[in-house]
């Protein structure tokens, strides 16, 4: 199965168009809309509102009973795009598809156009559309909407692109492939004071930076070294000002990790080291830590689907069947834990090249030239799946 000039053609109008008019998590309304648009014209049967903005449309071809999912994330991020000279560049200030969103809607668009067009194959696929992916909140509303009991699925397939990997290249593992995500806010209470008179108030500033360094011995020090886990500190904000000790410090943060047992550990020794150190200073604290992403664990019976419809697309010795785990999150994770599926990566450029800066930068841009590969790839796994 090939992609002609057209469908090529078509693809990149797609993605582009949506590239400029990019929408949040939950707001993806006209882009919901634009979808529902083109899936229609293609004769697909389209269900919309599904936990919120999320989508399904449906193919059915003969009449074999196996359904096969298809995923694709419809949501942007909130930053500001400043490529020079981009003339897709987001007409919505302050909100961009940083993260590839519009270019992976364009190649299910495109390996939904392969398969209305071919059908060569027997049963029924569903393309998903998720919403709100980047908060890990998209999945789950759409499960809670009863995705799965309205549309079931026997397995679920989704991907990312992603930059540093060249192009024509598509790299997947069985079991956990991506992290879980937790996140923290840790607000310290002190007594603020004049900046001159230190010994009469009690700086949670202090606290605070001691606090920060302490959590780094979490992974290091309390964590098995065979145990994949991050601990970062993102952000810190307080009450003072030049001249005025604060009384309110806050830190933000998020831990990654691959185990129910790795998470747990992480949450009790936070919990532990901060109240500690603040009773040590005087201050007192309180914790916050909320679980977001589940980690993405490739099914074992699912994984080799994925592996021989990769290289059937990109060839052998393009495909990596045992690419090591990141630490990054993927709402994705949520649909493998109700139903057997599988997740890969495909090239979007090699670093220094088209394709190349990294995502979740301003001046990302997803890379055209894998519209072709991820239409092809999704389609080769309904083929497969569904075999006439």
């Amino acid at each position: 199965m090939y992609v002609d000039t057209e469908l090529g053609t078509q693809m990149v109008r797609w993605r582009r168009e949506l590239h400029q008019f990019p929408e949040t998590g939950f707001n993806e309304h006209k882009t919901a809309a634009f979808v529902a648009a083109a899936l229609r014209a293609m004769g697909l049967e389209v269900h919309q509102g599904i936990g919120g903005t999320g989508l399904v449309a449906s193919l059915t071809v003969g009449d074999g009973k196996g359904v096969i999912g298809l995923r694709a994330d419809m949501d942007a991020l909130a930053m500001t795009e400043t490529a020079q000279g981009r003339e897709h560049i987001s007409r919505h200030p302050g909100c961009m598809h940083g993260c590839g969103h519009d270019g992976h809607m364009a190649m299910l668009l495109g390996a939904a156009q392969l398969l209305s067009q071919s059908r060569d194959f027997n049963g029924t696929v569903r393309f998903i559309f998720q919403p709100a992916e980047e908060h890990g909140r998209g999945a789950r509303a759409m499960m809670d909407d009863g995705l799965f009991e309205r549309f079931p699925v026997d397995e679920i397939y989704g991907a990312h692109n992603i930059p540093g990997m060249p192009v024509g290249h598509i790299a997947t593992r069985e079991g956990g492939i991506m992290a879980s995500e937790d996140n923290f806010v840790i607000r310290i209470t002190g007594r603020g004071g004049h900046a001159a008179r230190p010994h009469l108030a009690i700086d949670p500033l202090v606290v605070a930076a001691e606090i920060i360094l302490a959590l780094q011995s979490i992974v290091a020090r309390a964590v098995d070294p065979a145990e994949p886990a991050v601990v970062s500190c993102t952000e810190i904000h307080s009450d003072g000002i030049r001249n005025a000790l604060p009384t309110h410090v806050e830190i933000k943060g998020d831990t990654r990790s691959y185990s129910r047992q790795v998470q747990a550990l992480l949450e009790r020794r936070m919990r532990d080291i901060c109240h500690g150190i603040a009773a040590a200073h005087g201050a007192t604290c309180e914790v916050q830590y909320t679980h977001e992403f589940v980690p993405t664990i490739n099914w074992p019976q699912c994984t080799p689907v994925a592996i021989r419809a990769a290289q059937a697309v990109v060839g052998h010795s393009n495909v990596d069947a045992n690419v090591a785990p990141m630490m990054i999150s993927e709402d994705f994770g949520a649909f493998l834990t109700a139903v057997p599926g599988a997740f890969v990566f495909i090239g979007n450029g090699a670093t220094g090249a088209t394709g190349g800066v990294p995502l979740h930068n301003a001046q990302y841009d997803f890379n055209d030239a894998m519209l072709p590969i991820g239409a092809r790839y999704f389609a080769e796994i309904v083929r497969q799946r569904l075999a006439v």
